[in-house]
This record gives structure tokens, sequence and C-alpha cells, in this order.
């Protein structure tokens, strides 16, 4: 049997191999690619690309000198211009603009060459950027839109070998310390290996089928997730066959056992994960949804390969693979104290106080929410200052207070006029030029006459929308403007689905309203305390500008999906106890010491896996990695330890309500002899 598992996965992997290699073609990161189809934004980019000459690229060259320009720097300045004018074939002759103090030249270029190919604009901005060098003190940097979607381009396609890399050898240390053999680490790790290898064919085939959408961003967290959740599910299926070995003579029959045994359990908190992934298909946000199925591709591709292809190496390496730690048959584990038994002792004799104090530490942590940053420019979203970034710090500093990248205004060709003295009536305007006419539209050019991204120009692309309804406004600030109204949106449309849907899922698999509440209450105080903690550490410590718009939701998700699953692991071997017969206070400890082991394993290794995305260059990853890391060691170490153990023996049977447990037996029920031995096993270590 294990053979004909292992041929089988061969030629799966024959199967995905071509389609798993295509994952990073079909990747895109522009900001338009992360809006919904009705965002005015994208409305203006899809015209864009049908008016002549197709989308454009549009770069800032910024020559600076801090004495001033001199007139041979303006002469080379100009002999730079031509060169590139010569070379590629531009919208428009640039024309330069002179700051104020004399010290900058900004030069606006545009090209309809590249068209919607990255490629080509990767391309055109960095042979650009080759002419226009800096000699003899003038400076020259390049930015504008089309240059800051290259370097962002850059750092996401950096993403991939890094993201994989630095988790493998996070895993791997992690399994050598927790498994203490120079073997046995080894094998879970290959085979979360070849299960993100899988997931990336299988995302690659559903972006090929329905269009889901891939980013940079939702394909490294699906490789998180495979990684995390596939050693969590491997952590549970060794520690419990381990410990079969020690009953069942032949590795087959135990394994057999041990998937019995833990099988169950893996199979609802995967699917609790699964199911709170997917409610991000109810965003309206392009890049959630798309976050929503790569998230639950890793989860059942990790949850696959750990319920079959693991089980079939380690019955086929036998007991040999947990050398020198060998588990011999009929032998018995070390007995050791078990620091969660300490721990379940503390909250066994004072549930309330315990109880009463988490809540409030939580509470306190909570409040740090207050200190977040507000919403992330587009500018701020590197960790290290690209050359398209210090381009715009030094226009900002050159022109302070005005607009330095344009307003795009998509109007119907028979009205532009009329729109065009409607925008120039109005206040915050600097500039309005008229563009290209194809296909019944209109490009119209606006230049505000505040800095991007500021509260002023924000009130003015929110004017033009109002005073415009015919017409679409887009352009790089306005992207980032529909960004966050887009994600307010879904907050309020995807947590009410994502809660429901958790709550009805543990109601089935607990049969019980109490115990799943009482989870749901402890996840979301875990989710609002690691945004506490992010408010104390993004601006005071780390020196972010500002929030990621897509931070609350998208750890909402994940952390209550995660965390909810470690619940299952608690709550599950609580209800097998009181179904045993075990009176509720034991029964709660019982559960803690049990699982205790297995559960903080767990959360390390998952708490690990997405602090590897603190090392990434972009703020976004930055943050959510740092969110839902913190988040789960709060819910590893402090709520399921402490919190729901208190909760759980200060209600006694009523965390049971309305189910048959909640109802004192009429006979006190006695575990057969040694079954409780059995069930009391430490999981993890021996």
């Amino acid at each position: 049997m294990p053979w004909l598992v292992l041929g089988l996965w061969v030629v799966l992997l024959a199967v995905v191999s071509p389609f798993a290699a295509k994952l990073s073609e079909v990747q895109n990161d522009r900001a338009v690619d992360y809006l919904p189809a009705s965002a005015d934004s994208t409305q203006v980019a899809e015209i864009q690309d049908r008016l002549p000459g197709g989308e454009s690229t549009e770069l800032v060259l910024v020559y600076h000198r801090d004495g001033g320009l001199t007139a041979a720097d303006r002469t080379a300045v100009e002999a730079q211009i031509a060169e590139i004018g010569q070379r590629y074939r531009l919208a428009a002759a640039p024309e330069g603009v002179p700051s104020p103090d004399g010290t900058t030249l900004m030069y606006p270029v545009a090209s309809n060459g590249p068209g919607t190919d990255e490629e080509l604009r990767d391309a055109f901005v960095e042979r650009v950027r080759e002419v226009a060098h800096s000699e003899g003190g003038l400076t020259v940097e390049v930015g504008g839109s089309g240059a800051l979607a290259t370097d962002a381009g850059k750092v996401y396609d950096s993403l991939g070998g890094p993201l994989l890399y630095t988790t493998v050898a996070v895993v791997a240390v992690l399994l050598i310390v927790i498994y203490r053999s120079p073997v046995l680490w080894l094998v879970p790790l290959v085979v979360a290996g070849i299960a993100d290898f899988l997931s990336m064919g299988v995302a690659y085939g559903l972006n090929q089928a329905f269009g889901t959408t891939v980013s940079g961003q939702s394909s490294g967290v699906m490789t998180i997730l495979v990684f995390g959740a596939g050693t969590d599910y491997a952590l549970l299926l060794v520690s419990r066959y381990r410990e079969e070995l020690r009953r069942i003579e032949r590795p087959y029959e135990a394994m057999r056992v041990a998937l019995r045994g833990c099988g169950p359990a893996v199979l609802a908190s995967s699917g609790t994960v699964a199911a709170g992934l997917l409610c991000l298909l109810a965003a309206d946000l392009n890049s959630s949804r798309g976050m929503g199925p790569l998230g639950t591709v890793g989860v059942l591709c990790a949850l696959l390969a750990m319920l079959t292809l693991l089980p079939a190496l380690l019955v086929l390496l036998g007991r040999r693979v947990f050398w020198p730690l060998v588990p011999a048959y009929g032998s018995e584990p070390k007995q050791r104290r078990s620091l969660f038994s300490a721990m379940g002792s503390s909250a066994g004799r004072r549930p309330l106080t315990v109880l009463a104090g988490g809540a409030v530490l939580l509470g306190a942590l909570a409040l740090g929410t207050l200190n977040l940053p507000g919403s992330l420019k587009q500018e701020d979203s590197f960790v290290d200052k690209p050359e398209s970034v210090a381009a715009m710090e030094t226009l900002g500093r050159a022109f302070p207070g005005q607009g330095t990248q344009p307003i795009s205004v998509i109007t119907p060709a028979g009205r532009a006029d009329a729109t065009i003295a409607e925008i120039e009536g109005r206040q915050g305007i600097a500039a309005v030029e008229r563009g290209r006419t194809g296909g019944g539209w209109t490009e119209i050019s606006v230049v505000a006459r505040s800095a991007p991204q500021s509260a002023a120009e924000t009130a003015t692309i929110e004017a033009l929308r109002d005073a415009l309804p015919e017409s679409y406004v887009g352009g790089p600030s306005a992207e980032q403007l529909d960004l966050k109204d887009t994600n307010a949106r879904d907050r309020l449309v995807v947590v009410p689905i994502v809660l429901v849907s958790v709550l009805l899922i543990l109601v089935a698999l607990l049969r019980s309203l109490v115990a799943p509440l009482l989870l749901v209450a402890a996840v979301v105080a875990v989710w609002a305390a690691s945004l506490g903690i992010g408010g104390l550490v993004f601006g005071p410590v780390l020196g972010f500008e500002g929030t990621d718009p897509g931070l609350g939701l998208l750890s909402f998700v994940f952390l209550v999906a995660l965390g909810v699953d470690y619940g299952i692991f608690l709550m599950h071997r609580m209800r097998e106890e009181s179904l045993a017969g075990a009176e509720p206070t034991a029964a709660a400890l019982t559960a803690l010491r049990t699982t205790g082991g297995v559960i903080a394993s767990a959360g390390l290794v998952l708490a690990a896996t997405f602090a590897v995305l603190l090392n990434m260059g972009l703020v976004p990853l930055v943050e959510l990695g740092f969110v839902i890391a913190v988040g789960v060691l709060l819910d590893t170490f402090l709520v399921r330890t402490y919190l729901v153990t208190s909760a759980s023996v200060a209600l006694r049977r009523k965390v049971w309500w309305p189910g048959p447990l909640s109802r004192e037996p009429a006979h006190p029920v006695e575990p057969p002899p040694g079954e409780a031995t059995d069930r009391e096993r430490v999981a993890v270590g021996h």
C-alpha cells in the first residue's frame, strides 16, 4: 500500500509539473490588478489600454544639484532628454519644469511603446535610467508610476526564492529541535516542499480556468500556509504514530491506528481554515478575493500530502527514522513533569482570576490600535527605498505642496471640451492637458496643486468624481484611494461572513453553542491585541509611515481561521474526556496537558513561518507577517493555555450547553481500566 501511494504521487507530480513552473507568469502586482472591476481607476486603466498607442508608461526624470543647477547642468540635461526622445517612441516631447529654488528640473516622460507588457515596461524604464545618468555632482533619479511599478515588480520577483529558502530553513531548525533526530525532521520538510510544488500547479490551473487573481502577496502567503499548516499536521501525526509504535509491533498497523486517531481532528481543523479563507471570495478587492482560493489550495495540498505521502514514507522508513530516540515495541515513554500541567493547575485553582487578568491584558494591548499610522502611501510601501521613491521625495522637497504626478480623467469624446472647462474652473487644479482620443473616449491629464496622496489631493479627486459623473477619474493616487475604500467595504462584508461560517462549523463539530462562542470570542480578542501590538511597533520602532489598508481584513481572516484551528484540538480533546466520564475540571486540565505540547510546537512553527515575511522588502508583507505571528503566539501561549482552559473550568458543564454533556450524569461513568492512561500521554517529545 505505501508503494502504491508513492506511485500515485509520482504520477500526480508529473501531471502538475508543467503548470507549477508557469505560476510566476500569471502573477500581477500592479495596483489596478488588485482593484475591483467597478472602481473608477480600474475603468481608466482599461480604457487607456484601448486608446491609440495603448497603455502609457509614465516616468518623471528628476535632475538635482544641491547648490543650484548650472548652465553646464542644463546643457547635459537637454542632451540626455534629446537622446531619450531619439531612442524611444514618446507620447509627447518632454518639457522641463524648474523648481522655485532653482535646484531641481522635473521632466515628465511618457511612452506608449511598452503597452501592458510588464517586461517591455521594465526594459524601457531600465534603458531610460541608463541614458539619464548622474555626472559631476548633478544627480538624476527616475520616478513616476512606471518606475514605481518596475521597482515594486523587482521586489515581488525576488520574494519567491528568499521566501521559500528562509521558510524551509526556519521549519528545518524547529523540527530538529522538536524531534531531536538527525533524520526525522527531513521527512515532513520534504513532504511540505512537494505539497508546495503541487499547490503552485493547482493555483495556476485556477487562474487559467476561473481567472483567479495571482499576486506576489497571495502566492507568498500560499507557500507560508503550506509549510506552516503542513508542519502542524505532521507534528500531530508523527506524535500519535510514535505513541502507537510503542503499542503495536508493525509500523503499517501503527500508522493505520494513528491516522484513525488524529485524522478526524486534522480534517476538521483544516476544513475550518479552508472555510474561513474561502470567505474572502465575498471580497470586492481582486487581491483579497484571490487570496482566499490560493490560501485554501495551500492548506488542502498540505493536508493531502501529510495524510497520504507522509504516512507512506514513514511506514517505509520504519522505526529507524526516529533514531536515536527509537520508540521500541512495548516500551513506555519517560515520564516528566509537563509545563502545561503546571499552567493548567494555576488556571484550575483560580479560573476567574486568571480569566479576568487575561481579558484585561488583551484589552490593554488592543488599545494600541489607536496608535496605528494612517493609510500606507504607495511610495512608503518599500522597506528599502528604491530609486523611484527617492525621486518622488526629491520632488516633494523641491516642489513643496504641489502636485507632481497626474490625475487621469477619461471622459466621453463628445464632452471633452466641457469636461476640460469644468476641471479648469475648480479650485486645487494646477494644470489640465488634453490627451489621446479613441473609441469614443478622450484622456485628460490633470495636475493638482497639492502633494500626491495628501488629504488635499484626495479631496480634489473626490470633487472631480462628484462633478464629472459621466467621466472616470484614475491615476496612481486615485488607485490608492480606491484600494482604501474597497478594503473598508470588504471588512464590513467579509468579517461577519467569516464569524458566522466558523461559528456554524464549530457548533456542528462540538455539539454546543457556548464552546464555539468562547473560541470565537477568544480569537477576536487575539486579533485586536495583535493589531494593538502592531500599533506600538510599526511607527515608533520600525518607522513605517502607514498601515496597509488590507491589513485588518487579512489578519482577521487568518487569525480567526488558524486560531480556531488550535481551539478545535483543545476542545475536541476536552469533549472526549467528558464523554469518557471525566469531571469538567479534570477534563479541561487533561485536555490541556495532553494537547499542550502539540499545540505549542505547532504554534511555534506557524508563527515562525509567518515571521519569515518580516524579512521581505515590502511593508504590507512585513505588517501582515508581524500581526499574524504575534497573534499565533498570543493564541498558543496565553489564550489556549490559560483563558480558554480557565473559562472551561469556570463554566464547567455549561460550556457544552445545550448538548447532552451540559447535564449532570445520573450515574457517574468510570473510564475502562487503562484507558485514562492512554489518553493522558504527552504527545510531543517522547
